[in-house]
């Protein structure tokens, strides 16, 4: 089985967007530009390192960039099991999975950027990643520091982020130094992210966030808070503004993963960072990231041959003679008709939809079994978008 997995903040590099001009799946930049009011293009390719820090530009373009690499991904009929996401990176899957609109994603990450940006400047925070020693041990240095220093990430064995005031975060480091660390890397970001610091952020985020209402999935994402797999909505309210000042659980959202039968992870978007803690975490895994449209051809090859990767393509013989799909006509967000519902018969050439400015029209007559597809997913071409049952 496949989990598809998402970075977070700290993955952007000026240029980023560079190799993707002219693929297909570049249009999602325009449609990311048009909802957040910002030029995104102008960030994947021109903007300079220190721009991209700017955790509001810096989250926007990460989110984006990975939902671009999903896009060509699944043009290619590549689906997972389950999903995850570092942080950022969980509402990327949350978007991949449907539990959000495209729209609603690209919104919900705007707000986030932002509040957690103001919530950085009323409280100043730093983060350290501190290398090469046990998570107990970490804690400990924490609680010895007598400061307002915590853990934020639980990345890998080993490898943990802690973070809070720049004076607790230097005095954590310290001891972790004297318990054991082989290293302490202060991080370049702009906030103890994670921790009680960000919580006006959790509180203005949590409006946005019900707002968004989020959907029911068939494909389960595992939560960084509780490293427990949801595909219930109505759960997502409360886990992604609890994610904002609770550590990011990212080492046991893998073991979660592994126990669910987990063999092959696929970071997507870019960096490469989260490909490396999963080899770190999960024994005998395969591990693989795409980041590029020159890393689709190796992606192709790493999937197993055995394995169902050609979602969009359905044989015959998975559907009764009288049944039939109506699949996309092109690559986009699906937004169907609202006056067409299960159990209504319909005629040949009915509209039942659009995906982006393409109208989905019915090649068959018969009765409308259900939607395959739902509002807001980001359908690949000739993906199936409903169900008919034929007179």
């Amino acid at each position: 089985m496949l989990a598809f997995t998402f970075p977070g903040q700290g993955s952007q590099r000026p240029g980023m967007g560079r190799p993707w001009q002219g693929h297909e799946s570049w249009e999602l930049i325009e449609e990311a530009s048009d909802v957040a009011g910002r030029d995104v293009a102008a960030l994947l390719l021109d903007a300079d390192a220190e721009e991209l820090r700017d955790t509001r530009n810096a989250q926007l373009t990460t989110f984006v960039s990975s939902l671009m690499v999903l896009d060509a991904v699944e043009r290619l009929g590549i689906e997972p099991s389950f999903c995850a996401g570092h942080s950022l990176g969980e509402y990327t899957a949350l978007v991949a999975t449907g539990a959000l609109s495209f729209d609603d994603g690209v919104r919900l990450v705007v707000e986030r950027a932002d509040a957690m940006h103001e919530a950085g400047l009323a409280a100043p925070g730093t983060m350290a990643a501190v290398l090469g020693l046990d998570d107990d041990d970490v804690e400990i240095a924490c609680r010895r520091a007598d400061s307002d220093v915590w853990v934020a990430n639980f990345n890998a064995p080993g490898q943990i982020v802690i973070a809070g005031s720049p004076e607790g975060v230097a005095k954590a480091s310290e001891i972790a130094k004297e318990l054991g660390a082989k290293r302490v890397m202060p991080l370049q970001v702009s906030g103890a992210f994670h921790t009680p610091f960000m919580t006006a952020a959790r509180d203005r985020l949590r409006v946005a966030i019900t707002a968004a209402s989020p959907r029911d999935t068939e494909v389960p994402v595992v939560s960084n808070v509780d490293a427990l797999l949801h595909a219930t909505g109505d759960e997502w309210s409360s886990l992604l503004s609890a994610q904002l000042s609770n550590p990011v659980r990212w080492k046991h959202c893998l073991l979660t993963l592994a126990a669910e039968g987990v063999t092959g992870f696929v970071e997507l978007g870019p960096g490469g960072v989260l490909t490396g803690m999963a080899k770190r975490t999960v024994e005998n895994s395969r591990t693989i990231s795409v980041a590029t449209p020159d890393e689709l051809d190796k992606l192709i090859e790493w999937v197993d041959a055995s394995a169902p990767i050609t979602a969009g393509q359905i044989e015959g013989e998975h559907l009764f003679a009288i049944e039939r799909l109506v699949v996309s006509p092109a690559a986009g967000v699906f937004t169907p008709i609202g006056d067409v519902t299960n159990g209504m018969l319909i005629e040949v050439g009915r509209v039942l939809g659009h995906v982006g400015e393409h109208e989905v029209r019915s090649p068959f007559a018969g009765v409308v079994q259900s939607y395959i597809a739902v509002e807001g997913e980001r359908v690949t071409s000739r993906q199936p978008i409903a169900w008919l049952r034929t007179p």
